[in-house]
C-alpha cells in the first residue's frame, strides 16, 4: 500500500488530494462501508504532533457534527484518528464553492437572496446551539449535487485562533475581507460577528466586490474598524437605494446595532431589493382609524381628572399598544394654591436596536400608505436614535426622514419640515428629502 493510500483508515478507498487549508488537507475518497464518495479533512502533520491541538480538533469536529441535522449545514459522517492524525469525514459536495460562482462579478439579486437565505438558515441554527463559525466567507459555502448551498468548517477558525504558536504580532486572524470590526481588533467573535460576515458576502454578491476591497489584508481589516460602508446602490446599476439602509445595519461597527438574526437580515434585503416591506408582526394589514382623544380638565377640591375617549375601527380589535411606563410628577394648578400629584403614562424607552426595528416596520407601513400607523412607531424611534448617526450607522437620518415624510402626508407640514431638515443635515439633501419638502410647498399643502 502506498503512502498516499495509507493516510486514511482502510474503509476510505483511493483518497485523492483535492484541497489544502490552514489546518490540513482535504481528500476525496470512496467509503467502502456506506458505498459513497466522501470528503475527508485531515489535520496537518505538523499540528498533529501537539496532543492538546489534536484533542481540540476532535472537540470542534464533534461540535460541528451536532449541527449535521440542521438545514444547509454540511453533514459529518465520522470523526476519528488514524496514525496520530485526527480526521473528519463529511459529505462530498460536488457543486463547487460560492467563491467560484461569484468571482468578481455581481450575481442576479433573486439568486443571491436564495443563496443568502440558505446560509442564514445554517448560521441561525448554529447560533441557537451556541456554535459560532468565525470564518464566514464564500469559500466556506459549497453546493451539493442538487445545487443547494451548504455551510462548512464550523469551529475550524476558532481552532486556528486558539492554536499556540500559530500567530505573530501584527497577524490578522481569519479572512481579512470578512472580519467583523471586533474580530479585527482581536476581540472574541460572537454570533453577531458571523452575521456581519454574511453581510459582507451579500454585499459582494450584489456588487461584485467587498465593501473595503483593495490594498493589503491588514488595510482591509482596519477599514472594517474605521471606514463607513460605501453605498451599495452606487456600486452597481439597478440596486435600489433602500439596500443602503439594510447594509448600514448589517455592517454596523457595533454588534448591538446589527440584525438580531441572519434570517432577519436576508428578509430585509429581499424586501429592499423588491421595493416592498414585510408586514409588521401582530398588527395585521388593515388601515386603522387614528385614535381620537377628548379631554376635560376638571379642577375641583384641588384634584385633577382627565377623561380620554378612543374610537377604533370596526374591523377588529386595535393593535396592541406599545409598552408604557408610568411617571408621577408634581403639578401646580394655575389659579389655585393647591399642588397635586399627576400620574402620566408615556411610551417606555426603547433601545437603539429596537428603534431601528421600529423604523423598519414603519417604513413598510409607509409603503402601503398607512401613515397613521407608521407615525407612533417613528415617534418612538426618532428620540432613541438621537445622536447615533455615523457613516456606518445611518438610522437616525433615515428615521428623521421617515417621520418628516409621514407628517407631510398627514398635512402636519410645520412639524414635518423640522425632521426633514435634520435628516438633510445628517445625510445631505437627497432627492427623497427634496420630494418630501415639495409636498409642503405653498400650493401643495397647508
Amino acid at each position: 500500500m502506498s503512502a498516499r493510500t495509507s493516510i486514511l483508515p482502510g474503509r476510505y478507498e483511493a483518497p485523492r488530494l483535492v484541497g489544502r487549508g490552514g489546518m490540513g488537507e482535504i481528500y476525496m475518497a470512496r467509503d467502502l462501508v456506506l458505498g459513497r464518495t466522501v470528503a475527508v479533512k485531515l489535520l496537518a502533520e505538523r499540528f498533529a504532533e501537539e496532543p492538546e491541538l489534536r484533542e481540540r480538533f476532535r472537540r470542534e469536529a464533534l461540535a460541528a457534527a451536532r449541527l449535521s441535522d440542521e438545514p444547509h449545514v454540511v453533514t459529518i459522517f465520522d470523526v476519528g484518528d488514524h496514525k496520530g492524525r485526527p480526521f473528519t469525514v463529511m459529505e462530498y459536495l460536488p457543486g463547487g464553492t460560492l467563491a467560484e460562482r461569484a468571482r468578481s462579478r455581481p450575481v442576479p439579486p433573486e439568486l443571491a437572496v436564495t443563496w443568502l437565505a440558505q446560509a442564514a438558515a445554517a448560521l441561525d441554527a448554529a447560533h441557537t446551539r451556541g456554535v459560532v463559525h468565525r470564518d464566514v466567507k464564500p469559500a466556506n459555502m459549497l453546493f451539493d449535487g442538487s445545487d443547494r448551498l451548504q455551510v462548512v468548517d464550523f469551529g475550524i477558525a476558532r481552532l486556528v485562533d486558539e492554536t499556540a504558536g500559530m500567530t505573530l504580532t501584527g497577524t490578522i486572524l481569519g479572512t481579512a475581507g470578512y472580519l467583523a470590526p471586533e474580530q479585527a481588533r482581536g476581540e472574541e467573535a460572537t454570533a453577531a460577528s458571523d452575521r456581519y460576515a454574511l453581510g459582507v458576502v451579500a454585499y459582494e454578491l450584489l456588487t461584485g466586490g467587498r465593501p473595503f476591497q483593495g490594498g493589503s489584508e491588514t488595510a482591509e481589516a482596519v477599514a472594517h474598524i474605521n471606514e463607513p460602508v460605501p453605498p451599495a446602490s452606487e456600486r452597481t446599476v439597478g440596486l435600489p437605494p433602500e439596500v443602503d439602509a439594510v447594509f448600514a445595519r448589517a455592517l454596523a461597527k457595533s454588534p448591538v446595532h446589527r440584525f438580531s438574526t441572519a434570517t432577519l437580515f436576508v428578509e430585509a434585503l429581499r424586501d429592499a431589493l423588491a421595493g416592498t416591506a414585510q408586514p409588521p408582526p401582530a398588527r395585521g394589514r388593515r388601515r386603522l382609524v387614528p385614535l381620537v382623544f377628548a379631554g376635560a380638565l376638571l379642577l375641583a377640591a384641588g384634584g385633577v381628572t382627565a377623561a380620554i375617549v378612543a374610537a377604533r375601527a370596526d374591523d377588529g380589535p386595535p393593535a396592541a399598544a406599545p409598552p408604557r411606563e408610568t411617571v408621577t410628577r408634581e403639578v401646580t394648578v394655575e389659579g389655585g394654591p393647591t399642588t397635586v400629584m399627576q400620574t402620566v403614562s408615556t411610551p417606555a424607552a426603547v433601545s437603539v436596536e429596537q428603534a431601528a426595528e421600529l423604523n423598519d416596520e414603519a417604513f413598510g407601513l409607509m409603503r402601503e400608505g398607512l401613515w397613521e400607523d407608521a407615525l407612533p412607531l417613528l415617534e418612538r424611534a426618532v428620540p432613541a436614535l438621537e445622536g447615533t448617526y455615523s457613516d456606518s450607522f445611518r438610522y437616525e437620518a433615515y428615521a428623521e426622514y421617515n417621520l418628516g415624510r409621514t407628517l407631510a402626508a398627514l398635512d402636519r407640514c410645520r412639524e414635518a419640515r423640522g425632521h426633514l431638515e435634520r435628516s438633510k443635515r445628517l445625510q445631505g439633501n437627497r432627492q427623497e428629502i427634496k420630494e418630501a419638502k415639495r409636498l409642503c410647498a405653498p400650493g401643495q399643502r397647508a
